[in-house]
């Protein structure tokens, strides 16, 4: 398989249907010592694409990736969350074309914004850096409560 087999866009109402297959994804991911993907609920993702505030990865009409963006601190701050390849689409390059059009979407949306990536796995990690993300304390981050809170559904919470 290829990349060019792969299309990644904004998500829009007419993938409301892969809801399932992505928290399942995202659950199964969750499981994975080290990766620090936060559990959502269905309607939360849901959301998050009938606002145009998420990316999908597909192959024909299978799902292959998504990643989503949320704003706090009355849009100062921007996350780039969520990133998620399905186990057989991985190796092939997908996160970094999610993670890349998930910033461009942000910083259209959002140009003064101060995006940031929470992660605790190490290829994120390089990732974010391959992409120009810098890193930064968490007192560099937002204050709001409500983004705090929303980390408790992440397995390394107690890291944070």
């Amino acid at each position: 398989m290829t990349q060019d087999e792969l299309t990644v866009e904004v998500a829009s109402e007419k993938h409301l249907i892969y809801v399932d297959e992505i928290l399942k994804t995202i659950e199964d991911a969750a499981k994975v010592r080290g990766t620090g993907i936060a559990k959502r609920k269905p309607e939360y993702v849901a959301q998050k694409i009938k606002e145009a505030k998420a990316v999908i990865a597909l192959k024909g009409k299978r799902f292959a990736g998504f990643s989503y963006i949320e704003t706090w601190e009355h849009k100062q701050y921007v996350t780039t969350s969520g990133l998620i390849v399905h186990p057989d689409f991985r190796g092939l390059g997908l996160a970094k074309r999610i993670k890349d059009l998930t910033f461009s979407l942000a910083r259209t949306r959002w140009p003064h914004a101060k995006i940031f990536s929470l992660t605790s796995g190490a290829a994120v990690m390089t990732m974010n850096t391959q992409l120009g993300y810098k890193p930064v304390t968490f007192a560099e981050l937002t204050s709001d409560e409500a983004f705090w809170k929303g980390c408790d559904g992440c397995i390394n919470v107690d890291v944070l």
